[in-house]
């Protein structure tokens, strides 16, 4: 292709990319919003341990269960019709939450379950991106998309602070004008995709055609591993911590900022070295090391070694996303990307749902944490295994 053709063309995916990414860090930055303040809802609302949970967890799962059809739905109505929806309806939710998250236990549930609709952003971007980088560079790409996440990170840092100097209300008008001005750029930035036809999409672009392809089931599986882990080391995080280890709010913010960030950052890596590398390879390894991490976990190891384990389940919870989203990219129908990626999310949600009420089930019955994330370390070793025999049977088919 003549080269004064392809620079504008490559120009202008990466100005998508950036504003793909902006709008996944937005929209993690809301969906996070409510895991820092769940210690202090606690004691201003009388929190059961099972209510904490859910105040954690049913933003993850409605969030994760509508990529499902907001990912369809990409694939019909295009990117930039599907960014707005998502922008107005996250925009409500949050100035919603803003007058009622104090006001009793019902409210903050149903909040917190409605504030799963910032989570769909990324079952819009996933496909966005995938079509413009449709080459060897759509891993990377797809990894780059998925430092947004570190958005959750953003509230990890700023949500107490802001609550402390402006009361409940702040985190939420901020995060409510910040997604406004992403609706902003969309309307003035991002036309139909390029790669995709939505009207090719209305007769193949089905659920059940999503759900027929094998890459379907196997990257939810991946996925499901992956969101529980990062669910449990994120956003459940500073529960566990002031829980276990009797730390305060503002450092339990911190390691939650500081994992998300680190894990995020690792995405692009995964995605790189699935580009240069067949993707099981890199999925395999981190699968291998999170059932080391957090089988030492589980033990309740002290403090300076939680400090080094952390991290790396950081690191591979990152390597082992970028590897999934460029693996199911790679594998899926370009006209159904959107489908096929909101079910993979949607149904990790299930794990992301259930991790938080795991381990406040296990505290409840055991005192302690160990054997829920006992349980948690045998999952990614199943998922491991898996995957080695998938790669097997990939590797005798092409003998």
């Amino acid at each position: 292709m003549d080269g004064t053709l392809e620079a504008p063309r490559t120009w202008h995916a990466r100005r998508m990319l950036g504003v793909a990414t902006l709008g996944y860090l937005l929209s993690a930055w809301a969906w996070a919003l409510l895991a820092p303040l769940a210690p202090l809802l606690r004691d201003t609302l009388g929190l059961t341990p099972i209510q904490q949970a859910l105040v954690v967890s049913l933003p993850v799962v409605v969030g994760s269960l509508a990529r499902f059809p907001v990912g369809a739905l990409s694939d019909r109505l295009g990117s930039r019709t599907t960014f707005l929806l998502v922008v107005v309806a996250t925009l409500v939710v949050l100035l919603v939450l803003a007058t009622v998250v104090d006001r009793s236990a019902a409210s903050l549930l149903t909040g917190a379950a409605l504030l799963g609709v910032a989570g769909t952003m990324f079952a819009v971007a996933v496909p966005f991106v995938s079509a413009e980088f449709a080459g060897p560079r759509r891993g990377l790409a797809l990894g780059l998309l998925g430092t947004g996440l570190c958005g959750g990170a953003l509230g990890g840092l700023t949500t107490v602070r802001l609550v402390d100097a402006y009361g409940l209300a702040a985190p939420f008008l901020a995060a409510a004008t910040a997604v406004t001005l992403f609706g902003l750029i969309v309307a003035l930035t991002v036309r139909d995709d390029a790669g995709r036809a939505p009207a090719r999409a209305k007769r193949t672009g089905t659920p059940a055609a999503a759900l027929r392809l094998p890459i379907t089931w196997r990257g939810s599986l991946w996925n499901a591993v992956t969101s529980a882990l990062f669910v449990t080391f994120s956003s459940y995080l500073p529960v566990y911590l002031t829980t276990a280890y009797g730390l305060g709010l503002e450092r339990t913010g911190h390691a939650m900022a500081g994992i998300i960030a680190v894990a995020v950052l690792m995405r692009p890596v995964g995605g790189w070295l699935a580009d240069r590398l067949a993707p099981r390879r890199p999925l395999a390894v981190s699968l291998t090391v999170l059932t080391g991490a957090v089988a030492v976990q589980a033990c309740t190891p002290p403090l300076p070694v939680v400090a080094v384990v952390v991290p790396v389940l950081g690191v591979a919870l990152g390597i082992a996303s970028g590897a999934i989203l460029a693996h199911v990219a790679r594998e899926a129908p370009p006209e159904i990307i959107g489908g096929v990626s909101g079910v993979v999310t949607g149904i990790a949600g299930l794990a992301g749902f259930a991790s938080p009420l795991l381990m406040a089930a296990s505290l409840s019955r055991f005192g302690g944490y160990g054997p829920a994330l006992a349980i948690l370390a045998a999952a990614p070793a199943v998922a491991a295994v898996g995957v080695l025999r998938e790669a097997s049977r990939a590797g005798a088919g092409r003998t």
